[in-house]
């Protein structure tokens, strides 16, 4: 009595593809069965060695139009099971109808809603101007290194001939839906403390830890002012303030000798409303502050801090916004907090939605007992197969002629 389109998630979710060794071939061969039997057509890119983007393409009557890309990923993040109710890549489903399973919210739902949706409309022979792509990529959950970034670069993303991209977004454990129009810019900064080393039963002048100290307090000060700011301000969301965590501490050889070098990573991310050179020379005071000797290097630098209008001007957000209204779903718009392919797509100055339509559901990606209910999951197709008429029908632009 299960609804096909569920029993279509769950298989998706038993395919194991947790880093650090997820099976994508698995993944893409699976999800190519679905497209070939939908009369999809389906391309393979090796973006990078063993990394395979998935497009699966549902043509436009008027091709010199841009298109509309879909954009999920496959990958998911590990798990500790003995904290899971079930196991993690079975796919339970209890009897409240909570579909308990490591990518149910993040983000294998998503997937699979755009696959349903595409075929709801196409069973009730439905076609539009704009051609629908749907791109299915790996390495999002370890930065899109090997996926998105690359992705973005190659001629077969080109010929895609993109105008508007959806992507995935977070749940909401109230009735509004979460929008993001933009995100922060990750910053992975390691400082390295250089200083007098010596016997541990000394008091060494001028030691790396005595710089390190300084450099953690000036950083987590900085993290404690942000963390107040957004508990004050109920305006606030995460994605309007920076978060920063001390996320690596590297140093010493043995109890008894002072070291003469120390490091410490931090994970920082920043709104796009931030001055990322006025930030870098906060942070390059911050370690001048704390002596000689002590540099700064990035592990991840990212300078990109382009939106998607939300202004109903816009005939993209236009075409979205009018039929959430026209379903009644309340939206709230945000930065969003952490990091999505959506940031590499913005780069090259695409315009991304980040959207997973999951209300009324706590918000457990990446956690444990990750689940989402089946009543969500389906609403959820139904509102895709709204959105992808509106999106696929926007009037040509005037750069389309």
């Amino acid at each position: 009595s299960e609804d096909p389109s569920v029993t279509l998630f769950r298989q998706y979710l038993r395919i194991n593809t947790v880093h650090p060794n997820p099976d994508y071939d698995a993944a893409v061969q699976f999800l190519e069965r679905i497209g070939t039997s939908l009369g999809l057509a389906c391309q393979k890119v090796e973006v990078s060695q063993g990394y395979v983007v998935l497009i699966i393409t549902w043509p436009g009557t008027n091709p010199r139009l841009r298109s509309i890309l879909l954009n999920s990923h496959t990958d998911v993040v590990p798990v500790f099971e003995e904290h899971w109710t079930y196991p993690p890549f079975e796919a339970v489903k209890d009897a409240q109808g909570n579909i308990y399973a490591r990518g149910a919210q993040d983000m294998k739902c998503v997937s699979i809603q755009y696959l349903e949706a595409i075929r709801r409309l196409k069973a009730e022979g439905k076609c539009f101007a704009r051609t629908i792509h749907l791109s299915f990529v790996p390495d999002e959950e370890t930065g899109g290194y090997k996926g998105m970034e690359l992705f973005v670069q190659r001629p077969e993303f080109k010929a895609l001939n993109v105008g508007f991209v959806l992507d995935e977004g977070l749940a909401s454990p109230s009735d509004t839906y979460s929008v993001f129009y933009g995100e922060k810019s990750p910053w992975w900064i390691k400082v390295k403390c250089t200083g007098s080393p010596g016997h541990g039963s000394r008091f060494i002048s001028n030691t790396a830890a005595e710089k390190i100290h300084k450099v953690i307090t000036s950083f987590l000060a900085f993290r404690e002012s942000e963390k107040q700011r957004l508990k004050s301000d109920t305006s606030l969301t995460l994605g309007d303030v920076t978060s920063l965590n001390l996320t690596m501490l590297e140093g010493g050889v043995s109890f008894n000798v002072v070291p003469s070098e120390m490091a410490v990573g931090f994970d920082v991310r920043i709104p796009p409303t931030v001055d990322l050179k006025a930030f870098e020379n906060q942070v390059a005071t911050w370690c001048q502050a704390a002596g000689d000797g002590v540099t700064y290097e990035f592990h991840q630098k990212c300078m990109n801090q382009h939106v998607t209008s939300t202004e109903e001007t816009d005939p993209w957000w236009k075409a979205f916004s009018g039929v959430c209204r026209d379903m009644k779903l309340s939206l709230k718009l945000e930065i969003f907090p952490a990091a999505t392919d959506s940031r590499y797509i913005r780069a090259v100055r695409y315009p991304a939605i980040g959207f997973s339509p999951m209300n009324r559901t706590p918000v457990l990606l990446h956690d444990h007992n990750e689940f989402l209910n089946e009543d969500v999951f389906l609403r959820g197709i139904d509102i895709y197969a709204h959105l992808l008429p509106a999106l696929a029908s926007v009037p040509p632009l005037p750069a389309e002629g």
